[in-house]
């Protein structure tokens, strides 16, 4: 068992890196030699980079460590610990991948420079963790409000556009907005937080499966007395509605309590009532 939930985080810690340097490949190669901000921090880190003196990555660096403190005490030991990783990996491999403009259309640099940073970013939530700056906001504000993360991350990208325009002209602000929509839509494609999924488990070990939840998770759930069928066994039944974002942590959970239960995972349509705990 620990031998697997091991397998688990370096898959996930392997998700954070390969994200994290595909999204400065997005920068340093689609982004920055065009002018055009990424979204969040980021986006900042690479406007002061253009005009001033100081490397992007030592920017984006001290531009997180506000945000990076305030995680630690708000969000989960996994994110967090990602997160930090994300934004140390970024720092270095900016100074590494050489800045080469790959196209000389600043929108094609923008879409496909959108979809890469997207794609980066996505793959390091689906590992529950984030590459730093807004997304630490964002994240703060889906655990209270049930919205798309991407759709979060654009709204509080007006300012980077804003800035762009100001600064490189409003032709690269609107280079930017496509970045950043590109990125946002991406995002969503890959995190899906506000998908939401009903899961039926079916264990011997409700109690403490019940308590584990309770202890991590924002959620309710239901319980109700099972018996199987052909073995004759008493069992718990337990269902909870969770987010796509929160999966894979409840996976870990359950397999770390009861690797030999049942569980049912489908997608559900709507819900009503109290989403948050019942």
């Amino acid at each position: 068992m620990k031998l697997g939930k091991g397998r688990n985080e370096l898959l996930y810690l392997s998700l954070v890196i390969v994200g994290t340097l595909i999204i400065s490949a997005a920068f340093n190669l689609f982004f920055i030699p065009h002018q055009i901000l990424s979204s969040g921090l980021s986006g900042i880190a690479i406007l002061l980079g253009l005009i001033t003196p100081f490397e992007t990555g030592l920017i984006n660096f001290v531009l997180n460590l506000p945000l990076l403190i305030i995680g630690i005490f708000k969000l989960g030991k996994r994110f967090i610990v990602y997160t930090i990783i994300s934004v140390v990996v970024m720092t270095f491999s900016l100074y590494v991948i050489p800045v080469v403009a790959i196209s000389s259309e600043p929108i094609l640099s923008s879409i496909f420079g959108g979809v890469l940073a997207g794609l980066g970013g996505g793959l390091i939530f689906r590992a529950s963790g984030s590459s730093g700056g807004f997304d630490i906001i964002a994240v703060l504000l889906t655990k209270k409000r049930d919205f798309p993360l991407g759709s979060i991350l654009s709204a509080l990208n007006a300012v980077v556009v804003i800035f762009s325009g100001f600064i490189f002209g409003w032709d690269a602000a609107l280079h930017t907005l496509v970045g950043i929509y590109a990125a946002g839509k991406m995002v969503d494609m890959i995190h899906t937080k506000h998908i939401k999924l009903t899961l039926m488990i079916v264990t011997q070990k409700g109690d403490e499966i019940k308590e584990k939840m309770l202890t991590n998770l924002y959620r309710g759930i239901t319980i109700w007395d099972g018996e199987g069928a052909y073995t004759g066994e008493k069992k718990k039944i337990l269902m909870i509605v969770i987010t796509r974002y929160q999966l894979t942590d409840v996976k870990l959970l359950i397999n770390e309590i009861d690797p030999h239960s049942f569980v049912n995972i489908t997608q559900t349509q709507e819900v009503m009532g109290a989403f948050d705990r019942s």
